[in-house]
């Protein structure tokens, strides 16, 4: 019986950035994705993290999460979201924005520059990397919205 405690190897995890596993993730023309944290890698049981680099001008298609909830730190470039039944709303963040995506939203990731690399942390709610893609005819021109924090208004 071991005296070491449990707590050595069933405790914290680092994951060093330069061991996450873009074979873990779905990849897409134009993105980068990469695994760090889910169950297999570290034994997450309630969320998932990696990080996706979105190259100049590219875009995901349509989708949504099911039922987890995202978010997306962006770490570098400028990224315009597009969300809603026909993607009929837009937003953009740039470096130290957040982005909330609640379940079942459909949305869609751009990169907003032409030139630059987008580079964000997503979190996901769930040890899986669930996405399901949607067949939607976006609107031409969306409607663009500066979110509002409901506990700060004034």
């Amino acid at each position: 019986m071991s005296t070491e405690p449990r707590w050595k190897y069933d405790g914290v995890r680092v994951i060093p950035g330069d061991s996450v596993d873009p074979s873990a993730v779905a990849q897409t023309p134009g993105m980068n994705r990469a695994a760090a944290i889910d169950f297999a890698r570290a034994g997450a049981q309630k969320l998932w993290a990696g990080t996706v680099h979105i190259h100049a001008g590219a875009k995901t298609g349509a989708h949504h999460h099911g039922p987890l909830e995202s978010v997306i730190y962006i770490v570098r470039g400028k990224a315009r979201m597009r969300w809603g039944d026909t993607l009929e709303f837009t937003a953009e963040a740039g470096p130290g924005d957040f982005i909330f995506v609640p379940p079942y939203v459909p949305h869609q990731e751009i990169n907003a520059s032409e030139d630059e690399t987008l580079e964000c942390v997503l979190v996901r709610s769930d040890g899986q990397a669930t996405s399901i893609n949607l067949d939607i005819e976006p609107v031409e021109v969306p409607q663009t919205v500066k979110w509002i924090d409901p506990i700060h208004r004034d």
